[in-house]
């Protein structure tokens, strides 16, 4: 079996096991640039620590690790002395990665997504049942049959600085939002013009009727589609904004910002929620309880889990399922999923570049994917906490079905997949895993599983994993691996993300304007203008199903299965909305 290169500090001739670590990087690292990036000198340096890789042997040894850990923290932590009144009006959280980038076009990770629902606020909001509700917006009328939608805008409604929120400001956001979005490309595709008509009024000419405007205005999945002033919205959309002047809740305390440790965020006291009644996922009025809310980042998980216990932060938002387990046996936290409908894990494939541009090659792989095996790493072995059998579409949801999933059921085999590579014409090739090695209670561990899976296989394997900031500029290059490229990558999304083909961008077929890896498939693209265009449930069901069996046979991604997150918090908090990380509503009890 040919040696995995690029898996720092292990020079075995396989995966990783629990025998192998992975060497801290030197202390002369220092994050590259986007110059560094473009080749492979990057990868010669040690990423975060990681430890060992998490194959199913070393889980539960993990776990008694962290529960050493932990209970040393716990009994190590002692709460800063602080006044109780001013305390009352902080919440300290524990986010599971660095801030790193300020701009929520340029990214879809989860906590550029969070830090835009906090900064900014959106036309529309989604309820309960994923029905559109007004949020900056008052109301809007339709006409000419269905090709003219006019948005009218809540009165009083500000920026940060004290600026009037005006239609021309939502129309050059929501232009910026369409060159970086799947489903606002889509939207202003069948769009022939939006105009400001005044300061309350924006006007949508389409080319023909399309009913779920106001539900793509308000879409979950990110990059969301958030209201910026004119000025900053007409930076060019490759391009990171700096000015962070937000419509939303809170406003970002820039001057106390420290990479890795903080990002405060205090209560915009301009801020006007709406009087909309509706209540859900991001409708209904966004009502802020505390003055301050601080992002404390805390790497390692037996110190946050202390920090928790003592009260010294309120909120954990992705715990490690071992910290999960330990924090379970206190009465004073609760331990809720963070969201009712389960995150997917999807492996995502480089289709640009060999070996894997070769669809035979990326169907071989099906015989070795255990979805059991992947979740597990994630979210611990209790069977409620993650779903196999999943495909493309979150289970419990509308769309969901069992339709061409056949390869991924019935036992694994790596010696089947082995032959079907043979079969294929893999010739050896190099392929590069890029993963995340400080997202222990998310891709990590997915990363991990992968590593130990396609090491096993025989492939010419190269694996790197570096900081999730480095992930989300190195997944950018298109290049073959020997110019800094990459082959394969693990992801957990947020359900939501994946509960119509709208908004699916895993099944995207649209080339070079896909989501990074970038596979070109006609009838995916086909089949999703027809979602799109059908009048009726029972067709939109029957086409989903379809695309489902032409994701399964084309494998722009693997589905890894279905994860229950969990977060932690102190049972003092209460009204959390069941939706991400969001910080309007939330209070002390």
């Amino acid at each position: 079996m040919p040696m995995p290169t690029g898996w720092h500090g292990c020079n075995c001739a396989s995966a990783p096991t629990a025998s192998h670590t992975v060497s801290r990087r030197p202390s002369s690292w220092s994050k590259p640039d986007a110059a560094t990036l473009s080749d492979d000198s990057y990868l010669d340096q040690s990423p975060l620590p990681l430890g060992r890789c998490k194959t199913m042997g070393t889980i539960m040894d993990r776990r008694s690790f962290m529960k050493a850990g932990a209970a040393a923290a716990l009994a190590g932590i002692g709460a800063p002395a602080r006044s109780q009144s001013s305390r009352q009006k902080v919440l300290r959280f524990v986010p599971y990665t660095d801030l790193t980038i300020f701009d929520p076009m340029w990214s879809t990770v989860d906590v550029t997504r969070d830090y835009g629902y906090m900064v900014y606020d959106t036309l529309f909001g989604l309820d309960a049942n994923f029905q559109p509700q007004p949020q900056l917006a008052e109301g809007l009328l339709w006409g000419d049959d269905g090709r003219s939608c006019t948005i009218t805008l809540r009165t009083g409604i500000t920026f940060h600085d004290g600026e009037p929120i005006r239609a021309r400001d939502c129309v050059a956001s929501l232009k910026r939002w369409s060159q970086a979005a799947p489903m606002g490309a889509t939207l202003f595709a069948l769009t022939d013009e939006l105009v400001a008509v005044d300061d309350r009024t924006l006007r949508f000419r389409l080319k023909r009727p399309f009913p779920i405007l106001p539900a793509v205005l308000g879409q979950l999945s990110a990059p969301v589609p958030l209201i910026m002033p004119e000025r900053v919205a007409q930076t060019d959309v490759r391009t990171q904004i700096t000015d962070r002047t937000g419509s939303g809740p809170f406003k970002f305390k820039a001057d106390e910002f420290q990479l890795g440790n903080l990002a405060v965020f205090e209560k915009f006291q301009g801020y006007q929620p709406t009087p909309n009644t509706a209540r859900g996922l991001t409708a209904g009025p966004k009502t802020v309880h505390f003055d301050r809310v601080e992002w404390r980042r805390i790497p390692d998980a037996a110190t946050a889990a202390a920090a928790l216990q003592t009260g010294d932060v309120d909120w954990i938002g992705g715990p490690t399922s071992e910290t999960v387990e330990l924090l379970a046996g206190f009465r004073d936290i609760d331990l809720p999923r963070l969201e009712d409908i389960p995150s997917m894990a999807m492996m995502r494939i480089n289709a640009l570049h060999a070996p894997f541009n070769n669809k035979k090659i990326r169907q071989a792989l099906l015989p070795a994917i255990d979805q059991a095996e992947f979740c597990m790493a994630v979210a611990g072995t209790n069977p409620q906490n993650f779903a196999t059998g999943s495909g493309f579409f979150p289970p419990g949801t509308a769309l969901a079905s069992e339709a061409g999933l056949d390869p991924l059921k019935g036992p694994r085999s790596i010696e089947r997949a082995k032959q079907l590579l043979k079969e294929a014409g893999y010739a050896n090739e190099r392929v590069r895993l890029l993963g995340a090695a400080d997202s222990p209670a998310s891709t990590t561990p997915l990363a991990q599983v992968a590593a130990d899976m396609l090491g096993k296989l025989g492939l010419n394997l190269d694996i790197a994993l570096l900081d999730n900031a480095s992930v989300a500029q190195r997944r950018r290059s298109e290049e073959p691996i020997d110019k800094g490229g990459w082959s394969l990558s693990c992801w957990l999304f947020p359900g939501t993300w994946f509960v119509d083909p709208g908004t699916n961008i895993m099944l995207r077929g649209n080339g070079r304007n896909a989501w990074f890896g970038w596979p070109t498939i006609p009838k995916l693209e086909e089949l999703r203008d027809a979602w799109l265009n059908s009048p009726s449930a029972d067709d939109r069901k029957r086409i989903a199903q379809e695309m489902q069996v032409v994701g399964m046979d084309e494998l722009p991604a693997i589905p890894l299965g279905a994860i229950y997150r969990q977060t932690a918090l102190k049972k003092y908090l209460v009204d959390r909305v069941p939706t991400a990380t969001v910080f309007w509503n939330i209070r002390r009890g």
